[in-house]
């Protein structure tokens, strides 16, 4: 009996290569040939169901992110790809995707790959500024989503920089901030000042390189303050791990570099004040209590939030959680999916979603039992957070973040008690977004869907504000 007949090859490829082992030394370890192995490495032969469980049992690997959360992020990625308006007279529908990702995801993925190139090449062509004088041309680049992918490609987990970050953690009892600024004093000859909102001119960290000084801003609170002196630590001496990670990659433009770059140091920081086995541990322990672990560590909600959607080292992970930030209006400025949850690639959230129910309650756990078209279906939390202001005059901002992870695992986590998760009717029916959401009952729809066709009529009323009918 074999899974499901998804292609592996080249997961198993780079598992085996990340521990350094020959095909000789796995196949042994799954008691196959080489020669096997490599016809799977090359998705020439199904993965069977016994050798998924010995891929678990002794690597350490989330089945899960193996198999059915990748088809689902691939099928989801099609549906925005098929709805775009140029293609959707064909009238693919999502029963056509998922026997195509089933049968060819790597035909799939070539789709996937060429429509974004083309949603780049349109982007380009609208950003295209002619130096008349010169002749020549210039070509805005929007990096943010090839900084995203960088980080999804690699599950966010960077073991280079968590083993260099956890010898960096102070004994416990140790003033961090001080024990932190002290490094870059004797390290680096950095020292550190808290300058005023005045002084800071907006900013809220700056590095004078001239003067090796660094200045925070007195707005930031004790937690960020810690935050920052660990990245500019991470810029200094994790600097050949975060460069490598860069060169490999093989990014396309210096700005997506640079922001990953910016991500790379902001996980070294979250990596040096909450160390990666110290953490899970803790973690494990309070199944997952966020608050209990931002006061354990002396980091912000947002902080261990975060860290928790990091915790994906082979052999000793914690439960694969997405993250997300969005601001009141929706819009997603941070998001990472471990757990095989889709943010639209090119709109909004669903307003349904869990993480614009947190404005409701500023400060308090929201929890929601999310279902998307497909029935995939996650537990997710949110809550605000609010980020530093400089006076009367430039008030705080406030963000709301959403965890979330697959409902098989909501019973590890302390926000699921007294929720019945076996029953179906107490999850929230939601979409990846308005204009790729087929559910033609919501009322709070936005927008119509991209893949139907509107039907106008003047007679009658439904739940919805557009109806619409399927193509045919």
């Amino acid at each position: 009996m074999t899974a499901r007949k998804t292609l592996l090859g080249q997961k198993i490829r780079r598992l085996r290569q990340d521990r350094g082992l020959t095909q000789q030394q796995m196949a042994g370890e799954f008691g196959i040939s080489a020669s096997y192995l490599n016809l799977i490495e090359h998705d020439e032969r199904p993965v069977t169901v016994s050798l998924l469980l010995k891929l678990g049992e002794k690597f350490g690997v989330d089945l899960n992110a193996l198999t059915d959360d990748a088809e689902r992020q691939l099928a989801a990625a099609l549906s925005e790809v098929f709805a775009d308006a140029g293609l959707r007279e064909g009238g693919v529908d999502s029963d056509e995707i998922a026997r195509l990702v089933a049968a060819a995801p790597r035909a799939a993925r070539a789709i996937a790959d060429l429509y974004r190139a083309l949603r780049a090449a349109r982007d380009d062509a609208q950003a295209l500024n002619i130096d008349l004088s010169g002749g020549r041309t210039r070509r805005v680049v929007l990096p943010t989503e090839e900084a995203r992918d960088f980080f999804e490609a690699r599950r966010n987990y960077f073991p280079a920089l968590e083993t260099t970050a956890e010898t960096l953690h102070p004994a416990a009892g140790t003033d961090l901030g001080r024990a932190l600024s002290e490094r870059l004093a004797r390290q680096h000859g950095v020292t550190v000042e808290i300058a005023t909102v005045d002084t800071m001119a907006g900013a809220l960290r700056r590095f004078e390189l001239r003067n090796r000084r660094l200045n925070l801003s007195e707005a930031l609170p004790i937690a960020s303050r810690n935050f920052h002196l660990a990245y500019q630590i991470g810029l200094l001496e994790a600097r050949d791990a975060i460069g490598e990670a860069i060169r490999t990659a093989k990014l396309s433009a210096p700005e997506s570099e640079m922001l990953c770059r910016i991500g790379l140091a902001n996980y070294f920081a979250g990596a040096v004040l909450m160390p990666y086995t110290v953490f899970l541990e803790a973690a494990q322990a309070e199944r997952y209590d966020i608050e209990r672990l931002m006061n354990r560590f002396g980091v912000s909600f947002e902080q261990a939030a975060h860290r928790l959607s990091t915790l994906n080292r082979p052999g000793a992970a914690g439960i694969p959680f997405f993250f997300a930030r969005a601001d009141i209006a929706g819009n997603i400025s941070k998001r990472f999916s471990a757990a095989g949850f889709h943010f639209s690639r090119y709109g909004g959230a669903c307003p349904r979603f869990v993480v614009h129910e947190a404005f409701a309650t500023p400060g308090l756990i929201r929890r929601q039992i999310a279902r998307l078209p497909d029935g995939a279906t996650f537990f997710c939390v949110a809550r605000t957070v609010e980020k530093p202001g400089g006076g009367f005059h430039a008030p705080s901002g406030h963000m709301a973040v959403v965890l979330g992870c697959d409902l098989a695992r909501a019973a590890e986590i302390v926000y699921a008690d007294g929720l019945d998760l076996g029953r179906a009717e107490p999850a929230t029916e939601i979409g990846v977004g308005c204009r790729l959401c087929e559910r033609a009952d919501c009322r709070q729809r936005a927008f119509p869907p991209l893949q139907h066709r509107l039907v106008v009529d003047e007679a009658v009323k439904g739940p919805s504000a557009y109806a619409f009918r399927p193509q045919r």
